[in-house]
């Protein structure tokens, strides 16, 4: 259907006139001379066919027909606004709908305390956390399914934008009574002979790439590979293995009684970072949450 021909200036013209019951008095609430309010009302009225007030000497009161019109024409006024004010939320950051991904501890131990400090700066956005494996957090940016992810590094697409925030060691976490427990550092000829449980595919590999120079049968190989790093830090407490993950799974691990002992010469480091897509614009609301959680994880990854 083709789109009406009289203005939204009109309708205000109209509704602020049957307000003030008087072209004056429109004139000066809208800025406007008392001959162009009284013009944009004449405007409507040969439009729509038929007079909206009954003109007196010195009083302009609704017709018939006006009244029956009035509510009409300020509904569709009040809509208006509410869409200028929806455009200027979201130009503002301030409302919309957030989707980021993150693995098992980003998702559970760290970003819902982010998530509760940029409520306080913008309570209209709602931020969602997707549970999302390391390995898979770049295809569902790729794809679209989320804003944002954040979460280790990985390799580097031309569709996703990679911004590192944090650096994180790699250590090995082990119960107090774990024969490497009593000492401060190891070195990785000393996990050799180690019971280890690796967290997911991703762990597994980047264990497995670890000195992976070194002579066949010297490397560091898991024993067994589990799905979530909650499930290998729950071995590792029982004293049934021992797991190496990056140094910032502390929250989770150290409730449990683990301790960490950093692996050095040389000492593997893990990146965090944000990820975002290369080939789309985000949303505003979206682009605030990035900044704010950049600088936020920055800030967190120094006091923890």
């Amino acid at each position: 259907m083709p789109l009406t021909r009289f203005t939204l200036r009109q309708l205000e013209a109209f509704s602020t006139v049957a307000d003030t019951r008087g072209f004056a008095a429109a004139s000066q609430r809208m800025g406007l001379s008392s001959s162009a309010v009284s013009q944009l009302v004449a405007e409507l009225e040969a439009y729509l066919g038929f007079r909206l007030f009954d003109r007196h000497t010195r009083l302009v009161e609704l017709s018939g027909a006006g009244r029956e019109f009035l509510a009409m024409a300020q509904s569709v006024l009040r809509h208006v606004q509410q869409a200028e004010s929806a455009a200027s939320n979201i130009r503002d950051s301030a409302s919309g709908i957030v989707r980021i991904a993150a693995p098992l501890v980003l998702a559970g131990a760290v970003l819902p305390k982010a998530i509760a400090n940029f409520r306080e700066l913008k309570p209209s956005v709602v931020v969602r956390i997707r549970d999302t494996p390391v390995d898979m957090l770049l295809d569902r940016v790729s794809a679209g399914d989320v804003d944002l992810a954040v979460g280790p590094d990985r390799r580097a697409t031309q569709d996703v934008l990679s911004i590192p925030v944090f650096s994180s060691p790699w250590v090995l976490w082990c119960a107090r009574t774990h024969p490497l427990a009593s000492k401060r550092r190891l070195r990785w000829e000393d996990l050799h002979e180690v019971s280890l449980v690796a967290a997911g595919r991703d762990h597994e590999q980047s264990v497995a790439q670890m000195r992976i120079d070194e002579p066949e049968g010297q490397g560091i190989r898991p024993i067994d590979v589990v799905d979530n790093i909650s499930t290998a830090l729950g071995l590792a407490s029982q004293g049934l293995a021992a797991t190496l993950a990056p140094a910032y799974v502390g929250m989770m691990a150290k409730p449990l009684g683990l301790l960490s002992r950093r692996v050095t010469q040389p000492e593997t480091i893990r990146q965090v970072c944000i990820y975002k897509s290369n080939t789309r614009v985000v949303s505003p609301a979206a682009q605030a949450f990035s900044d704010f959680l950049e600088r936020w994880l920055k800030q967190w990854s120094v006091k923890r």
